[in-house]
């Protein structure tokens, strides 16, 4: 009986004006090589956040919201590709209206 732990990120999905990234990944747990068990947990990424002096701050990319498993390349690759100039500029408005509000 051998068991094992995998992690599949099953869904990358970009939503919104700001292209926020929405990440699925389903824990999987197998036993002879058939999934006796699973469990989901999702996490958004943004393209940023602002300093003290209202710069936008890229999102490093480095850590997934438990502060520790490292963000697989896959979903750098859509982050990427989808947060450009145009978006962080309207997102870095975005964040500085929503202080003042």
């Amino acid at each position: 009986m051998a068991l094992a732990e995998s992690i599949e990120y099953d869904k990358i999905e970009v939503v919104g004006i700001y292209k926020a990234v929405q990440v699925r990944k389903k824990n999987v747990i197998k036993k002879d090589g058939v999934e006796i068990a699973s469990n989901f947990e999702r996490y958004v990424l943004s393209a940023g956040t602002l300093d003290d002096s209202d710069n936008l701050v890229d999102n490093p990319l480095d850590k997934e919201a438990d502060g520790v498993t490292a963000i697989p390349d896959e979903v750098k690759n859509v982050c990427n590709v989808v947060w450009t100039t145009a978006v962080k500029t309207a997102y870095k408005e975005f964040l500085i209206a929503q202080k003042s509000s």
